[in-house]
């Protein structure tokens, strides 16, 4: 680039004054080239063949509080697209969650594979 510039135009400090002005320059800044290597191939997600295998665990908090409880925890299979929710408390540990995942459907999981 200071190359092209410099072709026709020269003043002290000309390489110095380009590097400002491509620093702020909005549009240079937006198709600048990446340094980063390419990312490569995608690929596909492994296929799930299991029912409640791959499962994903969230939690809906700051409810108001109705019968002790003020939370959901949500437990969703990614392969049967089957939600359930628990009412719950937010002051629940991990082993208290847990303990209510095994014991509301692990036994529901085994008749279902």
């Amino acid at each position: 680039m200071a190359r092209l510039v410099t072709r026709n135009y020269w003043w002290l400090g000309v390489t110095k004054d380009m590097g400002k002005y491509i620093e702020r320059c909005d549009m240079c800044q937006r198709i600048k080239n990446r340094t980063e290597a390419p990312v490569g191939k995608l690929r596909l997600s492994k296929v799930l063949e299991k029912l409640w295998i791959h499962l994903t665990v969230d939690f809906i908090t700051k409810l108001p509080l109705v019968a002790g409880k003020d939370a959901i925890l949500v437990v969703y299979d990614r392969l049967s697209k089957m939600t359930h929710f628990v009412a719950t408390t937010e002051g629940t540990l991990a082993e208290g969650y847990l303990e209510i995942i095994y014991r509301s459907y692990i036994g529901c999981w085994k008749v279902l594979c």
